[in-house]
């Protein structure tokens, strides 16, 4: 469906699947059309983004974009509901465009392989009625929030850690409070520790992943009292919650370009490292292996199954969830086994090399990643 096109009718499978929402006199035939004529942009497929994505396919919305460049990991699967075992590996938007599809036809799903960065977020988010922030680091959460100040679009909130989550509107109205409202400062002055560091209990991103939900369905149908200028929190452990109000600082709102702060969004501080990381595309990995395989350490980080199904001769099994925890015994195997061996990661595509490479130079083991991973490889050895 193109952002130009305007139904003025409901199928018949929308008119039975949506049949509680026409009963509702807050949506009837009207209010379900206008969510049938609506987009949503999530940004991010993991544990908010999970909830969102279900929910928003459930309410009708007729385009949902969808933008990640992570692959589906086992440890996932405690609270991004949305996929499943037998796609880890896969890319989480393909992953995610599946189960839509399956759930709801109706959908248009638009898929981007890709981080947002300076350079795309405007032309991402232009195309979109509202934008969903389902993110996990302040330096995208302030791109994704001045983006919205630029285009003066609706931005859904929603963040958590541990037993706690966080929900807010922001840039609603000309005068809504937006995220720097809330948080002036820089991250590295709040200290917050990331989701992998902290931990984060499944059912908190679902739930403020569904009240996210709520909120966008508020201000597509413009009905009942939207969390513009305040942001609710919940504390799932000891089932405590409050509402809190913001208020608007119009210096916040003096924002008219993202070069403003590209340093800001692209600092360590904020999001994970851009440092580049060494790579060696399918072709040249070939070559070198058949000439001194001897002198090869290739690192598997895909996870076991992956691995038992089908690997490269020679190859050891490490898997990034493991590197992740950044395992002493891992890193000392590694380092015994890669005297006088230049070592490779793989893994099915080459996004978890490229991760595992990363976490390996932070212990002065240098690596390179092999660009497409394991299946281009094999194409090339079959």
């Amino acid at each position: 469906m193109s952002k130009d096109i305007k139904f003025n009718f409901l199928n018949a499978d929308e008119e039975e699947r949506y049949q509680k929402h026409l009963t509702l006199k807050e949506i009837g035939f009207e209010g379900q059309l206008n969510l049938k004529n609506s987009s949503v942009l999530c940004i991010g497929a993991g544990g908010l983004g999970s909830s969102v994505l279900l929910y928003l396919a459930a309410a009708g919305i007729g385009r949902i974009g969808i933008v990640d460049n992570d692959q589906v990991e086992k440890s996932n699967l405690q609270r991004q509901i949305i996929h499943e075992t037998s796609t880890i590996g896969n890319l989480k938007i393909d992953s995610a465009k599946e189960r839509i599809k399956k759930f709801n036809p109706n959908c248009e799903i638009l898929t981007f392989s890709e981080r947002i960065n300076p350079k795309n977020a405007l032309e991402l988010i232009k195309e979109f009625d509202v934008i969903c922030d389902c993110s996990d680091n302040f330096g995208t959460r302030y791109l994704i929030n001045d983006s919205c100040l630029i285009l003066n679009k609706p931005l859904v909130f929603g963040s958590v850690q541990g037993f706690e989550g966080q929900v807010s509107v922001f840039n609603l109205y000309k005068n809504s409070p937006n995220l720097r409202d809330l948080l002036p400062e820089s991250p590295s002055k709040n200290a917050a520790p990331s989701c992998a560091e902290y931990g984060v209990v499944g059912v908190s991103t679902g739930l403020i992943g569904i009240l996210q939900v709520n909120e966008i369905i508020k201000i597509i149908l413009k009905k009942g009292e939207i969390l513009d200028g305040k942001i609710l929190i919940f504390d799932l452990l000891n089932m405590n919650m409050k509402k809190l109000h913001l208020k608007s600082d119009q210096l916040n709102k003096r924002i008219k370009s993202l070069s403003q702060f590209e340093s800001f969004y692209n600092s360590d501080e904020c999001c994970e490292s851009n440092d580049e990381i060494k790579s060696i595309n399918a072709n040249d990995f070939n070559s070198l292996y058949k000439a001194k395989p001897n002198k090869i350490l290739l690192i598997d980080v895909r996870e076991n199954e992956e691995f038992s199904t089908s690997a490269i001769e020679g190859s050891i099994s490490i898997p990034l969830s493991h590197l992740n925890q950044e395992q002493e015994s891992d890193l000392k195997f590694i380092k015994k086994e890669s005297l006088n061996k230049e070592v490779f990661t793989i893994c099915k595509s080459g996004k978890r090399s490229e991760k595992a490479s990363r976490i390996l130079s932070k212990f002065k083991i240098q690596s390179r990643s092999i660009k497409g991973g394991i299946e281009k490889v094999k194409i090339l050895w079959n």
